[in-house]
């Protein structure tokens, strides 16, 4: 009886993984496809993934829009060299995807080496069956 109740556990258990899997594995997709268009600085991709009401928060306060974040990037003012996530969370609530984790990246900002370790808050909003970056904040922890 043992045996049973602990299989029907297991079953059940790999049923409600296998549901969620589904649901968060287009949003999973769309936060690789954005640290990889950051670490290549490539505009279309970038274009393709935000929206234009993108609200970009950097851990400095500063806040960017959409073309101020992409041309950043494109110009190297802003150049991510690598970009490693950790510990990340997805939080989907109808067309709305929330999106947390651990940045931890090396950068050449404007020619001058450097690393940065954040910790991140992506918004993320469905549209025409395409995840688009709405905004993100980021805040400095040590």
């Amino acid at each position: 009886m043992k045996k049973i109740v602990l299989l029907a556990a297991i079953i059940c258990c790999t049923i409600s993984i296998s549901a969620q899997q589904p649901r968060t594995t287009g949003i999973l997709e769309a936060v690789e496809a954005l640290r990889s268009a950051m670490v290549d600085a490539n505009k279309a991709k970038l274009e393709a993934l935000t929206l234009p009401q993108l609200s970009y928060g950097h851990s400095s306060g500063h806040v960017d829009n959409r073309n101020t974040f992409i041309e950043k990037l494109v110009s190297g003012k802003s150049d991510f060299v690598s970009i490693e996530l950790s510990e990340q969370t997805v939080t989907i609530s109808g067309k709305t995807a929330l999106v947390r984790h651990i940045l931890r990246a090396k950068t050449n900002d404007d020619g001058k080496p450097g690393e940065v370790q954040l910790k991140v808050l992506l918004v993320w909003q469905k549209q025409k069956g395409q995840w688009k970056l709405l905004a993100r904040q980021a805040v400095k922890f040590s």
